[in-house]
């Protein structure tokens, strides 16, 4: 049994309990810098209630995970050791994420081709949380991969799985954490029924098929949470503004130039905000957006969305080509050219999701794993859509077009959205 030195009451899950190791790192300033991040980017515009931190999520993470852990233990699939070490993978989860989680992630991923797995695991590697894991004598390249779910291994895959699966600790905590604090209720699942109907079939995460209504409204309530929170249209307005602003003054500001742990914790939500409010003086066009997009975002000034189309496809094929970046700045200067509107003002957003989670090692989104239990104890996998017509419907991808603008474009820009994109078939909008 782990011993606890502490516990942090949680506003979701109660009193988290934490060990020595795990104060430690909670106490550095890589894990202190994601009270500074704030878990949904731009959702407090729409949400007030949503001001929570990645921190907090951090937290929640590391308390799921080790209610998976713990009940690993009593079936005997895992020591005490390895739980701690599922209980650590899961509080560093998420301390690669930069100034606005997402939102910075799309500019690293195009200016150094980095996601923020990539950073966190270069900062177990590299910063101060290497110093705190091998004063309590852990091994700092495991921690590192497990943190992100991509630990080597051949026997127990499912360590993995618990931070980085279909149903992990990560999904089920921001769930109920966002349903929370946003105050909708569609992130509302039974957690403990859940945890308690996990077990491991095959080397493998899969689910006891009793808790079927339990899965379903699981993945279903994530499907809604993309819907009504996470791509909610004025939601993501906020989230595209500031997201073309850090891109347009990324090389003026050095946002994704770090070359240290210590510079990259530097970086959060406000030290951005204020670094883009800086730009004065300047004659090139793209930082004088940048800096008044960024003005708009602080004031709530918001882009609308003129065009909207929601997709529900079976395969990703409208969203690879849509992701190209030069095929949404073509479309944006042709609509721009259309309305006679600078096209710095038009943003296409495209944001994809795959409707049921899959593990990230999965090339595509496919079914879930469940098992029956045999009479003679044995457990036979199954896939979750052979039980649920509801989530065989829902496999496939979520997609959705928007074009964005100022409000006092947003007539013309919609006229010419029209134009270009073309108004949408019958065809699609149902589930091809």
């Amino acid at each position: 049994m782990a011993k606890f030195v502490g516990e942090i009451r949680d506003p979701v899950h109660g009193y988290i309990p934490m060990t020595a190791v795990e104060k430690d790192l909670i106490d550095t300033g890589t894990v202190q810098r994601l009270r500074r991040l704030k878990q949904l980017s731009g959702a407090h515009f729409t949400y007030p209630g949503a001001e929570h931190s990645r921190f907090s999520h951090s937290l929640g993470v590391m308390y799921l995970a080790s209610r998976i852990a713990t009940r690993f233990e009593e079936r005997g699939y895992i020591t005490e050791d390895e739980g701690q070490k599922v209980r650590v993978a899961g509080l560093l989860h998420d301390v690669g994420h930069g100034p606005f989680c997402h939102m910075y992630e799309e500019v690293l991923d195009k200016y150094r081709g980095m996601t923020h797995e990539d950073v966190g695991e270069w900062l177990v590697r590299e910063g101060e949380l290497k110093d705190i894991l091998a004063s309590h004598g852990y091994p700092v390249g495991e921690l590192s991969r497990l943190s992100v779910g991509k630990l080597e291994t051949t026997e127990k895959v499912f360590l993995n799985q618990i931070v980085a699966s279909q149903f992990d600790a990560d999904i089920m905590d921001y769930l109920v954490r966002d349903s929370y604090f946003t105050g909708v209720e569609y992130g509302k699942i039974d957690v403990q029924r859940l945890i308690d109907s996990l077990d491991v079939v095959e080397g493998g995460l899969a689910m006891d098929i009793a808790a079927l209504y339990a899965l379903e409204a699981f993945v279903i309530a994530r499907y809604e949470m993309f819907k009504a929170v996470y791509f909610h249209r004025t939601v993501r307005a906020a989230e595209v503004m500031i997201t073309r602003a850090m891109d347009y003054a990324n090389e003026y500001l050095g946002l994704t130039s770090f070359q240290s742990p210590d510079e990259f914790v530097r970086l959060d939500d406000q030290s951005v905000v204020q670094s883009l409010l800086s730009i004065k003086d300047t004659k090139e066009k793209r930082l004088q957006v940048a800096r008044e997009l960024t003005e708009m975002y602080c004031n709530r000034r918001l882009f609308k969305a003129a065009h909207q189309s929601l997709y529900h496809r079976k395969d990703d094929l409208l969203a690879n080509i849509m992701n190209r970046e030069e095929i949404r700045l073509q479309l944006a200067r042709e609509i721009g050219e259309g309305a006679g509107v600078n096209p710095d003002h038009i943003i296409i957003d495209v944001p994809t999701v795959a409707s049921v989670p899959y593990y990230p090692l999965q090339e595509r989104p496919s079914d879930l794993p469940v098992f029956s239990l045999l009479p003679d104890g044995r457990k036979e996998l199954h896939e979750l859509s052979e039980y649920s017509p509801i989530v065989n419907a829902l496999i496939g991808y979520i997609d959705v077009i928007r074009v964005y603008t100022a409000p006092q474009h947003a007539e013309r820009v919609a006229e010419a959205a029209s134009k270009v994109l073309g108004r949408q078939p019958y065809s699609s909008r149902i589930t091809m």
